[in-house]
């Protein structure tokens, strides 16, 4: 059963649900749907080794923070936080086996699927929050489309997110902090609101999930302690939005092969297609399948 600590009705949650990787999707949207995210016991307890075993030698060489973006976001990203991506290409272990992860991607398709026909991964990238930092801005992941922040809760879900725990996920070394149900807050652009309600910790162990809504508010923790804190963020959005991360100028042709149709679908080289609510094809060229004209059914 779901462990939730909370005092009363009228006062705040003090610790997020939590549930067995394998629970029924139907379950965790639910939760999602009240809470604004989800701790998954366990999801990828059996890829974290192996998967930090390839990528320890590129994070470890990886600088902090990133001086070619805007100041303003150079402060979103974290000065002292590494942020690694292209993680189809590093990491053999990503690519076989928690890129098209059948259990994770059972509960996105709760969130994607109700506006899309298909997805894409938005974004997928190791975020290691290095001990000195301070504080992120606090935020909903939405605001990568900010036009759908003015829609409030009955927007449509454009983007949803899986912060997988790489290494420990304790308060003081920084873990993601949450405002449970403000997902549902009826004004998206209320600041002051966001500043004034108290936030919790997501605490995790090395293998779990938290897998949330991009309507709730959200941030990396300070991390006050002396080792770094270590996550695997995956993230999604509907197939009609341009994601965050452009897959095919850094995937070869040569490698989208190997993958799944699932897989070669969320990074970009098959069509979009929106029969679900009437619409027309995307990401196609003279109106064909883009996995046809690539080859990729031969």
């Amino acid at each position: 059963m779901p462990a939730t600590q909370l005092q009363t009705h009228n006062e705040p949650m003090l610790k997020l649900r939590e549930v067995p990787a394998g629970t029924a999707p139907h379950i965790v949207k639910q939760i999602i749907d009240e809470d604004g995210g989800v701790i998954i016991k366990g999801l990828f307890a059996a890829q974290v080794e192996r998967f930090n075993a390839e990528m320890d030698p590129i994070v470890a060489d990886w600088a902090s923070g990133n001086s070619t973006c805007p100041e303003w976001m150079q402060e979103f990203t974290g000065k002292k936080t590494k942020r690694v991506t292209q993680l189809i290409r590093r990491s053999t272990t990503f690519r076989e086996e928690m890129l098209d992860h059948d259990i994770l991607l059972s509960y996105i398709d709760t969130m994607m699927l109700e506006t899309s026909d298909a997805y894409w991964m938005n974004a997928a990238q190791i975020i290691e929050i290095q001990p000195g930092e301070k504080l992120q801005y606090l935020h909903r992941d939405l605001e990568n489309y900010p036009v759908f922040r003015s829609l409030g809760p009955k927007g449509p879900e454009v983007m949803c997110n899986c912060l997988v725990a790489l290494s420990d996920y304790t308060e003081e070394m920084g873990a993601t902090r949450i405002i449970p149900g403000s997902q549902s807050w009826a004004d998206f652009d209320d600041r002051a609101r966001i500043e004034n309600t108290p936030t919790i910790p997501v605490v995790m162990e090395k293998g779990d999930a938290f897998l949330y809504s991009g309507k709730v508010v959200h941030g990396g923790g300070a991390n006050v302690s002396n080792r770094p804190r270590r996550a695997l963020a995956l993230a999604f959005c509907p197939g009609w939005l341009v994601p965050e991360e452009a897959y095919p100028f850094t995937v070869t042709l040569d490698m989208a092969r190997t993958l799944s149709k699932r897989a070669q679908q969320m990074i970009g080289f098959r069509s979009q297609h929106n029969e679900k609510l009437g619409g027309g094809s995307l990401w196609s060229l003279d109106y064909v399948e883009l996995g046809r004209v690539l080859g990729l059914d031969n």
